[in-house]
């Protein structure tokens, strides 16, 4: 015997799926579910009965939604860094990220999220359809009313962005362990630990952004360097591993934004300097890709 759903069963089903990509193209949890929403309605509304393929019906409605939501929140400015700086460092230590939205982060990738936020909307939605879900470009073309060969453009663009083309130097292994190792360190507390990561000398240079306070912060000696790192524990928890202007760094992200960047100069083995960045404007010049 054959069951009846309902539009409303039926259309929960997907929702999960829809969701899912929803917050790969827009990167906020919040968003992600006003998408879904207005793709409820949209089919809700909608005479359905010639609709092959209802799957690929929704994915095409949301990637739409998000296309447009894309292109509104970069006329409006709405995503500008200066929301994610001094705010969500406090936000971070206080433990105020709310769970859902970490955890949305966190099966993405914080990492992926920030370079996917350097990207056009269309490159965006390419790259998140085709290498993200695998959907075919023909049918990307359909859904952005691009050429597949535009399509694949898009995508390819953004793969270049995503991945990086910069040429590491020979050390990289080293340096990024040691980069590794001083998230670990400063995860756990292990203050002995960093203290073996830092040139005894290392100067850490914070800029004003970051200290909230107007004016950018001079530390001199492992010391004070070790001290400083643990009591900024807690943002270690939304920072990941990514390669800056090509190398080892720490990049902070509360729920995948862009916050904080923090550099690492080497002399041989040890960490030499450390350069701290919140400043908006410096934070738009640097080249982001996953490690």
């Amino acid at each position: 015997m054959l069951q009846d759903f309902s539009p409303l069963d039926t259309f929960e089903s997907e929702r999960p799926r829809l969701r899912a990509l929803a917050y790969r193209m827009l990167g906020s949890g919040a968003e992600a579910d006003d998408a879904v929403q207005e793709t409820w309605l949209r089919y809700d509304r909608t005479d359905l009965s010639e609709v092959q393929n209802l799957a690929a019906w929704l994915t095409t409605v949301v990637s739409r939604v998000c296309l447009n939501l894309l292109r509104a929140r970069q006329t409006r400015h709405e995503e500008s860094l200066e929301s994610f700086t001094v705010d969500w460092l406090g936000a971070a230590d206080d433990d105020r990220i709310p769970q859902e939205e970490a955890e949305l982060a966190d099966s993405v990738g914080l990492a992926m999220l920030v370079v996917l936020d350097r990207l056009s909307p269309a490159e965006r939605i390419a790259f998140v359809l085709h290498d993200m879900f695998d959907v075919a470009f023909d049918d990307i073309a359909h859904m952005m009313e691009r050429s597949p060969a535009a399509v694949r453009q898009l995508a390819s663009r953004a793969r270049a962005k995503v991945r990086g083309t910069t040429t590491q130097p020979a050390d990289a292994a080293h340096r990024r362990h040691a980069v590794e190792a001083y998230l670990a360190a400063t995860r756990t507390g292990d203050f002995a630990a960093l203290l073996t990561l830092l040139d005894p000398e290392i100067e850490l240079r914070a800029d004003a952004s970051v200290t909230g306070a107007g004016r950018p912060l001079t530390l001199h000696g492992a010391l004070a360097v070790a001290r400083s790192a643990l009591s900024a524990a807690p943002r270690a928890n939304l920072t990941v591993l990514a390669l800056v202007d090509g190398s080892p760094a720490l990049v902070m992200a509360p729920l995948g934004r862009l916050s904080l960047v923090i550099r690492f100069v080497f002399d041989g083995t040890a960490i030499s300097s450390i350069d701290i960045i919140a400043d908006p404007e410096r934070l738009h010049t640097l080249d982001i890709t996953l490690a």
